[in-house]
């Protein structure tokens, strides 16, 4: 679903990301993990065409992002770090809002509510403006706005910090049950724990280079740190 083919990133004598070769498969959860300029969020940006590849291609559903921006986005959601919503909006007026633009359409108020219901936000929420929800009840808005799109990838980063845990745990409950439906997702995040529980596939960037990928089900929490510790001393 999701393809990198060679794809590099330069900013004039600075490379941010070295030939990237990936592919996040339908129901997959690939993970990456690095430190701050490790490549993440510029692979996470060249998916989404928000900046243009100086060599390779990102490809969504086998078509190129640079050459078809448009019909990419449609089979795409994205969750940034900050979850921005229109504030004076409550929560079921701006899924209304957004649901209708990726869709052309208006879906219902009940339809919308199914899927409020199936992300678990708080009931009576929907009525309540976004300028008094947490970060984890925004996420929840975002990925039912996923849902109503029948996004077929997802692309995260972050998403996780600044979540308690509780939250946090919930919002990777959510991931999880996209990804049983198929969805592809790819998140770039810190957090060790979380790529371990969640990931089906995690990969180690450092200085914009993937050096390792490993499958979540060959290791241990120990292991994982052991791994990206030894990656980010050598």
């Amino acid at each position: 679903m999701l393809q990198a083919i060679g794809l590099t990133k330069t900013y004039g004598t600075q490379t941010a990301l070295h030939p990237l070769d990936l592919e996040v498969k339908p129901g997959e959860i690939f993970c990456l993990l690095g430190a701050n300029g490790a490549g993440k969020t510029t692979t996470i940006n060249l998916f989404l065409n928000f900046i243009e590849p100086s060599g390779g291609r990102a490809l969504i559903n086998g078509r190129d992002v640079a050459e078809y921006p448009l019909e990419t986005k449609k089979e795409i959601a994205y969750i940034p770090e900050q979850v921005s919503l229109y504030r004076n909006l409550t929560g079921m007026e701006n899924l209304e809002y957004f649901a209708t633009l990726a869709n052309g359409r208006e879906l219902g108020r009940a339809k919308l509510m199914e899927y409020l219901r199936e992300v678990d936000l708080p009931a009576g929420a929907e009525d309540r403006k976004v300028s008094g929800y947490s970060k984890g009840m925004r996420q929840k808005i975002v990925i039912a706005m996923a849902m109503a799109k029948q996004a077929k990838a997802l692309l995260l980063d972050e998403p996780t910090s600044g979540l308690d845990p509780k939250a946090s745990n919930e919002f990777s409950r959510l991931i999880g049950r996209l990804a049983g439906q198929g969805t592809a997702v790819l998140m770039a995040t810190h957090d060790l724990f979380r790529a371990k529980e969640d990931g089906s596939r995690v990969g180690i960037m450092r200085q914009g280079k993937l050096r390792q990928v490993l499958n979540t089900d060959e290791f241990g929490h120990a292991d994982l740190e052991r791994i990206y510790l030894e990656h980010m001393h050598d």
